[in-house]
């Protein structure tokens, strides 16, 4: 996922995604400590994931609240 693709979304589905990262950061974080996790990768594509969104959800609210 690149912010270019998360541009594109609404406010409504970019919290829908980052309630879901969130989920699946918190899976990872329960299988890395019961020593599950096979794809440790994983948690840091998804911290960034999740970094991502949150910009670009204070990109979009910081344009709204200029143009009011």
């Amino acid at each position: 996922m690149n912010a270019a693709e998360l541009r594109d979304k609404t406010p409504d589905e970019l919290k829908d995604q980052l309630a879901q990262l969130k989920k699946e950061a918190f899976n990872l974080r329960f299988q890395q400590a019961t020593s599950q996790l096979e794809n440790t990768a994983r948690v840091r594509i998804v911290r960034r994931d999740i970094a991502r969104v949150n910009t670009i959800l204070n990109e979009k609210a910081a344009s709204a609240a200029a143009e009011a």
